[in-house]
């Protein structure tokens, strides 16, 4: 890998980078044993509707579709640990060479690895919120004991069912996150895209909102994205390989 053209061409556009910008989406994390839950072929869409259970209308008529949904789900994001991509990252920004990270997870998993200055597009399971009174919990302790026995989480203040602050269909994007990865887009020199499919918005806009501000592209992903041919380069693979080898690149030339 290391000595194909598009390698080279992405370890200079980094080397170069005076502003650089991660996105990162769900092939950041599959490496970690967390599937693309969007994908037909993962199983956790078989059952249900996505659009009921995983809607806020959905939750507000049945909340325990969500939580039986979920179930799998959760369990592996409670359970995954970081792959070496997400590692790679964390020691870049470490470095003073990443400025920031947009993912589209909720798995934390870019967090746990060390990661400081990441905005979480799609929300997170760090915390839940009763939809009634608005109060807020910190969520792993309360998702471990459903996992364990199957009742839902609830407010201590006023018995209504507990959402995880992860974002579902009909719900806006956190407005001040979504802000700051926008203006994350417009200051960048370099964008890396890796894991992403590009198929979801907003964050779908951000790589030709960086693009239009004169932005370099580096899209590394194992399917090939929309954008393909606007991107300054292009490496069809798995992250969590090629990442580290240009970070590593980067650290020792």
């Amino acid at each position: 890998m290391r000595q194909t053209p598009e390698f080279q061409a992405a370890l200079q556009l980094l080397r170069h980078a005076e502003y650089l910008v991660a996105l990162t989406g769900a092939g950041y994390s599959t490496p970690s044993g967390i599937p693309d839950f969007r994908s037909p072929h993962s199983g956790l869409w078989e059952r249900y509707n996505p659009a009921e259970v995983a809607s806020l209308h959905g939750f507000r008529l049945h909340p325990e579709r969500f939580y039986d949904w979920i179930r799998p789900l959760a369990r592996l994001l409670l359970e995954a640990k970081p792959n070496p991509a997400h590692y790679a990252l964390a020691r870049l920004e470490a470095r003073g060479k990443l400025r920031s990270i947009i993912t589209q997870n909720i798995d934390m998993l870019h967090t746990r690895a060390g990661s400081q200055t990441v905005y979480e597009l799609h929300g997170h399971l760090r915390e839940m919120t009763c939809i009634h009174c608005f109060t807020t919990y910190p969520a792993q302790e309360r998702i471990t004991q459903f996992l364990q026995d199957g009742e839902l989480p609830r407010c201590e203040r006023c018995g209504h069912v507990l959402k995880p602050d992860v974002i579902l269909f009909g719900e806006q994007l956190p407005a001040h996150t979504l802000a700051a990865a926008r203006r994350e887009a417009r200051r960048c020199d370099v964008m890396l895209v890796a894991g992403s499919s590009l198929e979801v918005y907003p964050a779908a806009e951000l790589p030709a909102m960086a693009q239009h501000f004169g932005a370099a592209l580096i899209l590394v992903n194992l399917t090939p994205t929309a954008i393909d041919s606007q991107a300054e380069v292009v490496i069809h693979a798995d992250v969590a390989e090629v990442i580290p080898q240009l970070v590593e690149a980067l650290e020792t030339g």
